[in-house]
This record gives C-alpha cells, structure tokens and sequence, in this order.
C-alpha cells in the first residue's frame, strides 16, 4: 500500500523510508538509533495537511496519521511539502530550516536529531 498522497508529492518519500526499512538489520539498526516515534505534518500548496508517522520505537514501519493506533509521537515534525522535498532530497538542512522557522517542532527536540539518519536513507533512494 502506497503512502504517497498526490496533493502532497513529497509524500513519495515515505514509501522510499518504507522501503529503506524493510530490511530487517537496517530496521533493527534504525529503531536502535530512533528511539521514538516521529510525525510529520505536511502543508501543500493548497494550505491542506496531512501527518505521516515513522515509528522508530517499537516496529520500525511507516504510516499515515500521527501515530500507529494506541501509541503517540515523541516529536512531531511540520513543514511545507515543499520544504519536505528539499529535506529528503538533501537540499536542505534541517536545521536551517529550524532556525528559519520553516520546520516546526514539537515534543523532544532532541530527539529530532536522530531522524537525519533514516532520511539520508531515503535521500540516497530519493529523486523528487
């Protein structure tokens, strides 16, 4: 099943994290380094969002929503779809986008920065 929303085309990137993470030692690797479960809330162009999850806390899978059922993110991401590209396509830096005040972020900041190695996954798969 496809994560890919077409009024968001950034959101291609989280079946490419899906992917990345189907491998049982890079899921095991990234759920290790993760620690958490991540959201991030996307606004098209049309002012519209939609939240996908990445849990790196227990199962190591991608889903739409801000969390598996049950469970509530550590930290919640939420930038333009735009922005999201740049990010997974390496772009951008996420911390620029932080101090610019174009990524928002909410819950263990922190913990924020144990995302950059699963998109750098996604950014070596990455052609948005």
């Amino acid at each position: 099943m496809s994560l890919k929303e077409d009024a968001w085309p950034s959101s291609a990137a989280f079946d490419l994290i899906s992917s990345a993470l189907s491998d049982e030692a890079e899921r095991k690797d990234a759920v290790k380094k993760g620690g958490s479960i991540f959201a991030f809330t996307l606004k098209n162009d049309n002012g519209d969002t939609e939240s996908w999850y990445i849990d790196l806390k227990e199962t190591g899978t991608v889903g739409k929503g801000t969390a598996p059922q049950g469970k509530k993110a550590g930290v919640t991401l939420k930038l333009s779809d735009v922005d999201f590209a740049k990010l997974i396509s390496g772009k951008a830096n996420a911390q620029k986008l932080f101090m610019s005040g174009k990524l928002k972020i909410t819950g263990n900041v922190m913990n924020a920065t144990k995302m950059e190695p699963i998109l750098k996954k996604a950014q070596t798969k990455a052609k948005l």
